[in-house]
């Protein structure tokens, strides 16, 4: 079953229903930007990638410390869990795996030994210690409303702020704690907009001299941006759309802020030097994820699938290939996880039970057509 818009998904999450269910890198990857290889791209195969058993994976993130060695926190909604896994190479094995309250929906790093949760049933960020292979939990820190995402903002000397956006509704927390244990102080910022879901750090905001942070408004159908000269202040709106904005990542270079919308066939980039809005058109009715390359290469995934798009400076797009999924695919990360130097993608299949690790060179990878 296909899940086409959040208003969907997410009254199938209230129901309880969930009816969703190699080859040699190449040598040379054109990721970074230039022309593609005249070559046609490589076949797909098992090699090619990992899957990590892990159910209705709503968030996480992998985090590396050597080369090839990274470790992988994430959340399980339904099954109510926390989840750290080892990373080596292109093996994966589970470490330990903690409750928490109902409805867990992201996780983040901290610092190399620290996590944090985003729990809905509890209106908390609950903290975890790595201790070796165990996750230990120290705090729980209560932001007054259901959070979806979690996000770290800053962290020095063991002060850690974080922002918690929420699962519905216009309010977002900033969050201080220390890691000694003293209370968290939240701090309640001016409402944003409906359903702000899985804000990003941008270095740029357009009208602005500053970055801050970016987030696609679900129900708004808009995306919005705050200032770090004041992130308490009211968002300004960047773009508006006639489609439910599902996720918003910037490119490398900050230039654009790439929008996936869920329905009308097309997706978007905003300049973040100008403002200007560019449509960007979908062989899909959208996108319910995005992750750029670079300036001009993108991921957009949806239900099964992920396809990559080479556009020109007008957004027009040149080329697109393609990549398959092992569910509806929510989340996206890139990050080299097994410590060959390039990108592999983290894939994030939010009613499904894997976690797909999709190593690079993600275009030399993907194919004409499934």
């Amino acid at each position: 079953m296909k899940l086409s818009c959040s208003v969907s998904f997410r009254l199938l999450a209230v129901l309880g229903f969930w009816g969703l269910a190699g080859c040699q890198m190449q040598p040379v990857s054109v990721e970074g930007g230039g022309a593609p290889p005249a070559k046609a791209p490589v076949t797909q195969g098992a090699s090619d990638r990992t899957a990590i058993d892990a159910h209705m994976v709503w968030g996480g993130e992998v985090r590396c410390f050597a080369k090839g060695e990274c470790r992988f926190v994430l959340v399980e909604h339904e099954e109510g869990r926390v989840v750290l896994h080892q990373l080596s190479g292109r093996t994966s094995r589970q470490l330990d795996r903690q409750p928490v309250a109902y409805h867990p929906d992201s996780a983040v790093w901290l610092s190399d030994t620290l996590v944090a949760a985003a729990v809905e049933a509890t209106g908390s960020l609950d903290i975890f210690r790595v201790e070796g292979e165990r996750l230990v939990r120290i705090h729980q820190a209560v932001v007054g409303f259901a959070p979806r995402d979690v996000v770290l903002v800053s962290a020095s000397q063991g002060q850690y702020k974080m922002l918690a956006t929420p699962y519905s509704g216009k309010n977002v927390a900033w969050i201080d704690w220390h890691e000694d244990n003293r209370q968290a102080a939240v701090s309640k910022a001016v409402r944003w907009c409906e359903a702000p879901w899985h804000p990003v750090r941008v270095t740029k905001i357009p009208g602005t001299a500053s970055g801050g942070f970016a987030v696609a408004c679900l129900d708004d159908r808009k995306v919005v941006a705050v200032s770090d000269t004041d992130l308490l202040a009211t968002p300004r709106v960047l773009a508006t759309f006639g489609a439910i904005a599902r996720h918003a990542r910037p490119s490398p270079s900050g230039q654009w802020l790439y929008v996936a919308l869920e329905t009308g066939a097309r997706n978007a980039r905003i300049n973040m030097q100008t403002g200007e809005l560019q449509y960007i058109q979908s062989p899909l009715t959208g996108s319910v994820a995005v992750a750029p390359l670079s300036d001009d290469l993108v991921v957009w995934a949806d239900d099964g699938k992920m396809y990559l798009q080479r556009l020109d400076a007008d957004a027009k797009v040149l080329e697109t290939r393609w990549i398959k999924t092992s569910g509806f695919s929510t989340g996206l990360q890139l990050i080299d996880v097994d410590g060959d130097g390039g990108r592999d993608l983290v894939v994030l299949n939010s009613v499904d039970s894997v976690v797909d690790v999709i190593y690079g060179p993600l275009w030399d990878r993907a194919v004409e057509r499934l």
